[in-house]
């Protein structure tokens, strides 16, 4: 390992209770990478809030194995700077980069983290660290949808030619990655969203968007069969909606929780792939997006940037769902 003189103490934030939203700022020894192992220490720059993130510790616990005496540090999302890196890691001391760290190991919240190679990639060139910040669970968890389980191929303009793509929450952090990398690869792509938010998922590259508030989807499809999609991907849990727009043969897939009971009993389709699957921190799929980002057309979504020492609010603005996009807290200020 390389190593640059680093301060003792740091700070951090830290979730004291799972059943409680509250975080505190605290005092704590920098980690210290294991020798032989894959993993690489990095000043944090910046780190994004995650809507309903400060209900996973209560809502999934992690196994005591893997949780007992450990700080229990939010954040996920985060870009920053290798500090010190194994000498056969590509993201050597100097390296900027941007992760989502495994849950089940360690949040990011704090002023120096442990990523390990797997989980990193490039910081883009054309982004901050703040924007950057907002890219990598969102950007992975829409690849994961993509182009693992619904198998489309990740190839610009052929990869999902012909095919067509409904999804719930179009707006949202997950949504809109979904969109564009849908479009990307040559999808025809039909969104949910606010009435509000409709003409910003227009301009992401849906062809149709629906206000989920007043539109009723299953009149929509039984007035012309050809809007359903062979791909439906439900980011809100719009279940029942989702089931009316999938295609005989197609796959319904959610990213917010199992759909067990919520077929509609009296729905003719039979054959769909029907599956429920959560993000891996995969970092090379993020670095892969990342490029794409680098040459210009895709779009991130900052809502709003707060110092450390205003974290609070950052939460609040998360927790008011009021915010567009993603809310990010900054380590390092930049210029």
């Amino acid at each position: 390992m390389s190593s640059t003189t680093i301060p003792t103490p740091m700070k951090t934030l830290i979730q004291p209770n799972p059943a409680s939203k509250s975080i505190i700022l605290a005092i704590v020894p920098v980690p210290v990478p294991k020798t032989n192992s894959a993993e690489h220490l990095v000043r944090v720059h910046a780190v994004a809030l995650t809507n309903g993130e400060l209900l996973w510790l209560k809502n999934f616990p992690a196994p005591p194995s893997l949780s007992q005496g450990k700080e229990p540090v939010p954040c996920y999302d985060m870009s920053g700077v290798v500090i010190k890196a194994p000498s056969d890691s590509p993201f050597q001391p100097g390296s900027e980069v941007f992760a989502r760290t495994n849950y089940y190991r360690t949040g990011s919240g704090r002023e120096y983290t442990i990523c390990e190679t797997s989980e990193l990639a490039f910081k883009l060139k054309r982004l901050s660290f703040a924007q950057a910040a907002t890219v990598p669970m969102s950007v992975e968890t829409a690849y994961q949808a993509l182009f693992v389980h619904a198998q489309l191929v990740p190839v610009a303009g052929a990869g999902a030619k012909g095919k067509r793509v409904f999804i719930t929450a179009g707006s949202g952090a997950v949504g809109m990655w979904i969109i564009q990398l849908a479009k990307w690869a040559g999808a025809e792509v039909v969104a949910t969203a606010s009435k509000e938010r409709l003409e910003f998922v227009k301009s992401l590259g849906a062809s149709e968007a629906l206000d989920y508030r007043n539109s009723d989807v299953r009149k929509w499809i039984e007035s012309d069969e050809g809007r359903k999609a062979e791909v439906v991907i439900d980011c809100i849990g719009q279940f029942t909606d989702a089931w009316w727009v999938v295609k005989e043969g197609g796959i319904l897939i959610s990213i917010f929780q199992p759909r067990e009971g919520t077929r509609p009993a009296e729905l003719q389709t039979k054959n769909v792939k029907d599956l429920f699957f959560i993000q891996e921190p995969i970092g090379e799929q993020a670095g892969k997006v990342g490029k794409l980002i680098d040459e210009g057309g895709f779009v991130t979504a900052v809502d709003s940037v707060w110092p450390l020492e205003n974290f609070g609010g950052a939460v609040e603005r998360m927790e008011s769902g009021k915010a567009r996009g993603k809310v990010v807290i900054e380590f390092v200020p930049q210029d």
